[in-house]
């Protein structure tokens, strides 16, 4: 059994397929993983900007192949986890899909609540009776959502989104990068941890 992942912007060609990417490799141990990008409002067919490009070649990942698409509520509804690059893009994908906002988080948040709630997963993939990294992920997922509402806010909504780079500065591709790239590591890292006792209980 798989477990999906949708990653969402705005245009599907700067942060989330970069973040796809970064997922995908991260997650790449586990082959059940599948890990997919669309953008609310993509400019379809449109590749990842060069500079974007450059940032993730920095760490060994390869955009050039990526095309944008629009993101529709079939997408949403197969995703076991939809990571949003800004809170706008979370609140697009629960009006098109309510069934799916036990599952959206941004990107930023996910890996804010992982960092507290991760001492948890044993006894929710305990309760959850999950014996595959699918379902151990699944359980992670649930956890995160039980217990978002615990979790304190950061001083700023602002630090739950990533800045949109899209025909702005050199600065401003890195500063989205930088916020972007610890996010998608600690969520791997997450899920990762998860599978791993799943499969081993």
């Amino acid at each position: 059994m798989t477990f999906s992942i949708l990653s969402v912007c705005t245009g599907n060609i700067c942060r989330s397929p970069v973040a796809e990417l970064l997922l995908a490799s991260a997650l790449e141990p586990f082959p059940e993983v599948v890990v997919a990008s669309a953008g609310t409002g993509a400019l379809v067919g449109g590749g990842v900007p060069e500079p974007a490009q450059r940032l993730a070649a920095s760490v060994g990942i390869d955009a050039s192949a990526h095309r944008a698409r629009q993101f529709d509520p079939e997408m949403l509804r197969e995703a076991d986890l939809i990571v949003a690059m800004a809170r706008e893009h979370r609140r697009i994908a629960v009006e098109s899909f309510p069934g799916a906002m036990r599952r959206s988080f941004t990107l930023r948040e996910l890996a804010r609540i992982a960092d507290v709630v991760e001492p948890s997963l044993p006894d929710a993939i305990r309760n959850a009776g999950a014996t595959s990294p699918s379902d151990g992920m699944r359980a992670a997922v649930a956890l995160a959502s039980a217990l978002r509402g615990t979790v304190s806010p950061p001083t700023s909504p602002d630090e739950f989104d990533i800045v949109d780079p899209y025909r702005r500065s050199e600065e401003t591709y890195q500063r989205s990068f930088n916020e972007l790239a610890p996010a998608a590591g600690r969520v791997a890292s997450f899920l990762a941890t998860a599978a791993r006792m799943a499969a081993s209980s």
